[in-house]
C-alpha cells in the first residue's frame, strides 16, 4: 500500500491525470484511506509550491 500512496503523490507531483487515476484505485485496492490518500496529495502540493518558491527567487 505504501508504494502505490507513494506512486499517488508523484503522479500528483507530476500532474499526470492517468498516472492519478490508476495509483489512487491501486491504493484503494490494497486498503489506503481517504485521509491516507489526502495527506499524499497534500504532500505533492507542498513540494511543487516549493519548487514554485524556489524558482521564484530568481526573480530577484
Amino acid at each position: 500500500m505504501q508504494k502505490q500512496i507513494i506512486a499517488l503523490a508523484v503522479a500528483v507531483t507530476t500532474q499526470c491525470p492517468y498516472c492519478i487515476a490508476i495509483h489512487t484505485k491501486q491504493a484503494r485496492e490494497a486498503g489506503a484511506t481517504d485521509a491516507q490518500l489526502a495527506e499524499a496529495a497534500l504532500v505533492a502540493a507542498a513540494i511543487r509550491a516549493g519548487g514554485a518558491v524556489t524558482h521564484a527567487t530568481h526573480m530577484f
